[in-house]
Parts: structure tokens; sequence; C-alpha cells
């Protein structure tokens, strides 16, 4: 069946049906992850980097005055302040251009090739097809706002009982600073997290979307930075790449992150948070087009 034919049998629901029927979808598309045991394991890998890379490495770098790959050439001053509550806000956004990007792309492409690989789309797009697509990316953006805020208050407990341990008085953070953090994790995992989900409808594999999606992040970009150090025309090109616009993005709030993964200095703040919301608005049409355009099969 051909995707005109099948839109001419069901059709898209009209704006009134859709503004009743987005709330039921994005509740049922709410209920399905939340019993998904793969976005529990993706989800709970991203707290553990955050917590190991954010906390376990450079404490015990601190303690012991061994310096590792990730704390080399920080004082012990540095490191302790690092793991303090005063610094949790940037523990929070500096790992999301890379491992977190990184996986939350994995979620997102898992959410939408499954479907395919499952039949699931088959039946649900039985009700139209924008609806469910447009459940899905909500549940998407409620699963990304839950995540940035269990990893903000899973720094905040981290930090204090090390404040604790250490005799260091619990000074937090200015609340300007705690969302400027927040609201860059969220929109760093929101632009990986809706790249994921277009690769997903592309390919309908969730293997080969997840596959795609990790070469590119942490193979391609890094490898091209590399050589845009000595070509000047590969330098201008990762200027526009999504991580090198997630990695400014966080480096112009939390002060440039020195040695953190993904974490660089390339373009502005401004820019960068700019190029983040166009690669989100991109990967959301770009999913609706190819949802409404293609056969289902």
């Amino acid at each position: 069946m051909s995707a005109s034919t099948f839109r001419a049998n069901t059709g898209d629901l009209s704006p009134g049906a859709l503004h009743n029927t987005v709330p039921r979808s994005l509740r049922a598309e709410l209920f399905r992850l939340r019993s998904w045991p793969a976005m529990w394991a993706t989800i709970g890998t991203w707290f553990l980097l955050a917590v190991v890379f954010g906390y376990v490495f450079p404490y015990v770098s601190y303690t012991t005055g061994n310096a590792g790959f990730s704390t080399e050439g920080e004082s012990s001053e540095a490191l302790l302040s690092g793991v303090l509550p005063e610094s949790f806000p940037d523990v929070l956004a500096q790992g999301t251009p890379l491992f977190g990007g990184a996986l939350v792309l994995v979620l997102g492409a898992l959410v939408a090739g499954n479907g395919y690989a499952w039949g699931t789309w088959k039946t649900v797009f039985g009700q139209g097809r924008l609806r469910p697509t447009v459940g899905v990316l909500l549940a998407l953006a409620v699963i990304v706002a839950a995540t940035v805020t269990v990893t903000a208050a899973l720094c905040a407990l981290v930090s204090v009982t090390i404040a604790t341990a250490e005799s260091q008085p619990v000074a937090w953070p200015a609340v300007t600073a705690l969302l400027g953090s927040a609201g860059t994790a969220y929109l760093v995992f929101m632009m990986w997290g809706a790249i994921g989900f277009a690769l997903g409808t592309y390919a309908r594999s969730a293997a080969l979307s997840v596959g795609l999606g990790l070469v590119w992040t942490l193979v391609v970009e890094n490898l091209l930075r590399g050589v845009g150090a000595a070509l000047p025309i590969v330098q201008a090109v990762t200027a526009f790449l999504p991580g090198t616009a997630a990695g400014s993005l966080v480096g112009a709030v939390t002060g440039g992150g020195e040695g953190t993964p993904g974490v660089v200095d390339v373009i502005s703040g401004p820019r960068a948070a700019v190029t983040v919301g166009a690669y989100i608005v991109v990967s959301v049409l770009v999913t609706v087009v190819l949802v409404r355009r293609r056969d289902v099969n």
C-alpha cells in the first residue's frame, strides 16, 4: 500500500482532533517508555557516567594526589572546588556534549527504530500519522527534562556528601547559574535526541541508526576537528556540526571546561545556542516529512 493510499484511507487528524488526542498520545507513550527496560538502561548509564566522571575521578585524584587523564594539570584546590556544591551546575552540563548526548541519541534512535522493527507503527499510524509522531516527540522531551532534573539532584546530593566528608562549607550556586546549566543540558540533550529520532525514522532500524549516530558523535566529528587544525576549509565546516555547537554552548556556560571531552571553544555561546536550536527544528521537520511521505513498510 502506498503512502498516498494509506493517508487517503485514514488521513491525518484535523487541528481540533489533534488538540484533543495529542495529550492522550503523550500519556500513552510515557506509559510505554517508562515500562521499557532499554530506556532505564540508557538513562541509568548516563547517571552513572555523570557521577563517575564528574565526582568519583576528581575526588579520588584529590584524595590520592594522583592525577588521571581527566584531572591532569589541576591543583588539589581546583579538584576539591570542582566537586563541591557551588560547582555542581558545571558538572551537570559538562558531560552532555559527548557521552550524555550519545546516550540520548541512542535513546531517540531506539524509540523510533524499534517501532518499525516491531511493527507497532503500522498499528499506531492507523489513527493518523501526525498525532502519534507528535506524542512520541513530546514524550521524549518530557523524559529529557526529567533526566536533567534527576541529574541535577544527583549532582547536588553527591557534592553535599563530599563537602560534609571534607568538612567544607556547603555554598550553593546562584539560581541563574543552575538554570543556565540545566537549560543548556536540556537543549543539548534534545538536539541529540531529535537527531537520533530522525535517524531511526529514516533508517527504520534501531541497530543501523544507533550505529550511525555513535560513529558520528564519537568518531567522525572528533576526527574532523583534528583535521581542521591543519586544513582551514575543514575547520570552517566543523563550526556548523552539531557536536561543535553543543560543546561550544556548554563551554560558554561553564567557562570553558578545559580538558573535558566534548567541550570546545569554537563558536560563541549565542551562535552555538542558535545552531543547537536549528538542529532540533530541522530534525523534527525531517521526521515529520519522512513519516508523512513514506510507506509504513
